[in-house]
């Protein structure tokens, strides 16, 4: 079931998700959930708060050959970075939950993460490319923090008019 996004302005986005305890029903219900919203809005992510839930869960695509693969999905539950690389690469990034505005955020080229997944496995994995800015991008959304607040001087400003028109028609 395709679920209904939050949109700038709403204070879920600003919140940090709450750790999952365990694996139920309801978790599987809700991953499921996000797959399908994440894919019938061509989204390549989507953070629990992004669909009204503060829990400390996402959902990705997978990259092959330096492209999204949108068949190849992953989630992370309860999400830990346990280092990242010094070297960075400028993403070009959107959000669902800031539709239509886009901007261009240093992240570091790899990450090493410890999650767990459906099946409560906890695992270490590194990430690299498309897959380490995707992870950074849904896990700065689980800890209360957007792209835009990675912006700084006049590419954020610009976008203060556009901000405030997503939370005049959305909110």
């Amino acid at each position: 079931m395709k679920l209904p996004l939050a949109y700038y302005g709403n204070p879920i986005l600003r919140q940090k998700g709450a750790e999952i305890p365990e694996i139920t029903d309801d978790v599987r219900q809700l991953v499921q959930d996000m797959i399908e919203t994440m894919q019938q809005s061509n989204g390549v992510g989507l953070a629990a708060p992004q669909v009204n839930r503060a829990l400390a869960l996402f959902v990705t695509c997978g990259e092959t050959d330096g492209q999204w693969d949108l068949t190849k999905i992953n989630v992370y539950i309860n999400p830990k970075i346990i280092s990242y690389s010094q070297e960075t690469r400028m993403s070009h990034e959107g959000c669902l939950s800031i539709p239509k505005l886009y901007g261009d955020i240093p992240r570091p080229t790899r990450v090493i993460i410890t999650a767990r997944d459906l099946d409560w496995n906890e695992r270490t994995l590194e990430l690299t490319n498309l897959e380490a800015v995707v992870f950074l991008h849904e896990n700065d959304h689980i800890n209360g923090v957007l792209f835009i607040d990675r912006m700084n001087g006049k590419q954020r400003r610009d976008l203060d008019q556009p901000l405030k028109e997503i939370k005049r028609k959305f909110n």
